[in-house]
């Protein structure tokens, strides 16, 4: 592991620090970025996402999924917290401390907004992090590989109707647009790049060269996690 991943907290708490600095320092800089959006989808928000997003989605092998039917326990065992547990879970945590523990300090709209986003980051399976994580704990990485493909490929379809659901039981309004668009946009497109970068390094070097390029582009990856994280708290 890189000195990155050793320290990704640090980093990452740098960046929320930074964030928050430079908003206060520069809060009319930050309105105008947070004026470039599409059905409530800041764009430059999404263009450093996808920059951290993409080495990551080139890493993932659709061929690995044949190969889901061999160890099968492990991968039901993620699916079902991913999808069948986690959501509904941290809906409910969501609505507990934001309804009721916390309600005396925080108002109405803050809550819903608080609850709103803690419902879509449970819907979201943190596919990125699951090679470090893999590589932590001396897991089998090609088992991780197919976890994650498969992952990534139910996420394309099941996140937004899942997270509409749990808008809408939540009372919370169902932004349709923003969530499709989302979905799109985090999802999708980085996922058809991914597999096609992938496909075209493997034709012309195979492995090597798909590992070379994976090199190359993890440095954009790590930009582009803490100068997300450095807007979304500039922002606040």
């Amino acid at each position: 592991m890189g000195l990155f991943e050793r320290f990704l907290t640090v980093w990452v708490g740098l960046g929320i620090l930074a964030g928050v600095a430079l908003g206060l320092w520069l809060p009319g800089l930050f309105q105008a970025i947070a004026a470039f959006e599409l059905a409530h989808v800041n764009l430059v928000v999404a263009v450093f996402i996808w920059v951290m997003i993409y080495p990551m989605m080139i890493q993932i092998d659709l061929a690995a999924v044949k190969d889901v039917g061999k160890r099968p326990r492990g991968l039901v065992l993620t699916l079902v917290i991913n999808w069948l547990v986690k959501p509904f879970t941290m809906a409910a945590l969501a609505v507990l401390f934001f309804q009721y523990v916390f309600a005396p300090w925080v108002d109405p709209q803050s809550a819903s907004e608080y609850i709103a986003g803690m419902i879509l980051l449970g819907v979201a399976p943190c596919t990125a992090m699951v090679f470090v994580w893999s590589q932590l704990t001396k897991g089998d990485p090609n088992y991780t590989l197919v976890q994650v493909s498969v992952n990534d490929l139910i996420m394309v379809f099941a996140f937004a109707p899942i997270a509409a659901f749990l808008l809408g039981v939540t009372d919370v309004t169902v932004p349709w647009q923003t969530l499709l668009l989302s979905t799109v946009l985090y999802v999708v497109l980085p996922l058809v790049a991914g597999v096609l970068t992938r496909k075209a390094w493997m034709a012309r070097g195979g492995a090597q060269r798909l590992a070379q390029g994976v090199a190359a582009l993890k440095p954009w990856s790590v930009v582009g996690l803490i100068a997300t994280v450095v807007l979304l708290f500039g922002f606040q």
